[in-house]
């Protein structure tokens, strides 16, 4: 997949797709869920993944809302695997059991990643160690993924020491174990306080980590410095929200705001050349790590604001 994303710049690498918006946990911290909306029809969700692989994407991500509560999940995740795609989905593990997770594995699920919040649930996020522990049993006895458990710091979190926490038990069963700071409402720079910096470093520095190599620029983050990085959204990542339109990421929604259906090669060599006025101060992980295949490569010449107007450099 890396050396294909390296040989060619005209498709996306990563793509994240929303098949329900609803969820079944209300974290104070989030704004990527609601309480009323109807699953995306199974019939659309397939459309939509048949024109990801279209577009040539390596690696589709199902979010949400929960993707778990999506009543055919299983066929959507087929339908990823037959693309050629790489399948991945993130949720909070709480509908999770043997045999949900046997049917991930028969569906052809490669990765999950679930964040746990706290040790304890309180009023800012239920998804914590205690309830969670259980699941995490299960899959490290009969999931047939990789698993990633995600530790937050900021965002409200009362006690970083919870990172750490969850951190080591992630290891213990075997799992890989990554630290994420929690952004403000429109993805950008919220900097971490003296203890929940040490903590984020404490866990990033452990050697069982895929991504330690891209996240220097949580560094900067930490410390509250706006990072100097060419954002690929719109063109190597793709937002596709429960509306089926394209998005730069979860957090700047409406731009491009094109259906997907419509999306083409020309809009993903467009948007690679195209610098986001919010990229500096932002903290959308995955972002990062996608455009950084790219760091060293085709200047942008374009800069957009989301939702405003398109600049060529220079004029």
């Amino acid at each position: 997949m890396v050396a294909r994303a390296l040989a060619s710049t005209s498709h996306p690498v990563l793509a994240q797709i929303v098949p329900a918006r609803f969820c079944n946990l209300s974290c104070a911290y989030c704004n990527e869920y609601d309480k009323v909306s109807e699953p995306v029809p199974l019939g659309e969700m397939l459309r939509r993944i048949d024109h990801l692989g279209r577009l040539g994407t390596a690696m589709i991500g199902i979010s949400g809302g929960e993707p778990l509560t999506h009543p055919e999940l299983d066929e959507i995740i087929r339908r990823m695997r037959r693309t050629g795609a790489i399948a991945g989905m993130i949720t909070n593990g709480y509908l999770l059991n043997v045999e949900r997770i046997e049917r991930l594995n028969k569906a052809g699920l490669d990765h999950m990643q679930i964040s746990i919040d706290n040790v304890n649930p309180d009023e800012v996020s239920k998804k914590s160690l205690k309830v969670l522990d259980k699941k995490l049993q299960m899959l490290a006895e009969h999931a047939e993924f990789h698993v990633n458990i995600n530790s937050v710091v900021g965002g409200g979190i009362k006690d970083p020491q919870d990172a750490l926490t969850i951190s080591r038990r992630a290891l213990e069963l075997g799992f890989e174990s990554t630290i994420g700071i929690i952004h403000d409402g429109d993805g950008q720079l919220k900097p971490l306080k003296p203890e929940e910096a040490q903590v984020y470093h404490a866990i990033n520095d452990r050697k069982k980590s895929n991504y330690a190599q891209f996240e220097k620029f949580q560094q900067a983050i930490a410390e509250g410095r706006p990072n100097d990085w060419r954002c690929r959204a719109g063109s190597r990542y793709l937002y596709v929200c429960e509306d089926g339109l394209v998005h730069y990421c979860s957090q700047q929604r409406g731009y491009p705001g094109v259906p997907l259906a419509e999306y083409t090669t020309a809009d993903v060599k467009r948007e690679f050349l195209t610098a986001k006025s919010c990229s500096p101060n932002c903290t959308i992980g995955c972002v990062h790590r996608i455009s950084y295949i790219d760091h060293w490569r085709a200047p942008q010449d374009k800069t957009v604001s989301p939702g405003g107007l398109v600049q060529i450099s220079g004029s």
